[in-house]
């Protein structure tokens, strides 16, 4: 299979809004955008922030809702971590390192944009635990 990539769709409420977070704060190259919309490249994978007029509210907590990204180099985990703290966005919880010394090892942080959408953004000390490590049944913070 040739390159594949992942295309997510999203509520927002305004567009500038949007690409200031998205775009200035964590680098998104913004495509083809409209009034209603606009269409974010996240790190070779499209986000596409639709505009609606229904009421957004933010979730109680991480779970169930949220997208993100898992790096396969540490450096530039760390390289998104240090761009979001310098712009100042919203972190819902900062980094931290789940599972320490497990083969489930990971670093985390999660972000909120404007709109009460929440970002994952992890790293994998063991890349095997991406997909694999079937035998254990710890996932996030909940087990």
């Amino acid at each position: 299979m040739n390159n594949v990539f992942f295309h997510l769709a999203f509520p927002v409420t305004d567009i500038p809004k949007t690409k200031e977070f998205y775009a200035q704060g964590l680098g998104c190259q913004v495509g083809r955008e409209s009034h209603t919309a606009v269409i974010l490249n996240l790190y070779g994978n499209q986000l596409v922030a639709h505009v609606t007029k229904d009421p957004i509210t933010p979730q109680k907590s991480i779970y169930p809702r949220h997208f993100g990204l898992v790096f396969e180099n540490e450096a530039d985990w760390e390289t998104l971590l240090e761009r979001a703290q310098n712009h100042q966005l919203l972190f819902r919880e900062e980094p931290k390192r789940r599972f320490p010394g497990s083969p489930l090892e990971h670093r985390t942080f999660f972000l909120e944009d404007p709109f009460y959408n929440l970002l994952e953004f992890k790293y994998y000390a063991h890349p095997e635990a991406i997909f694999g490590s079937a035998e254990f049944t710890e996932i996030g913070d909940r087990t």
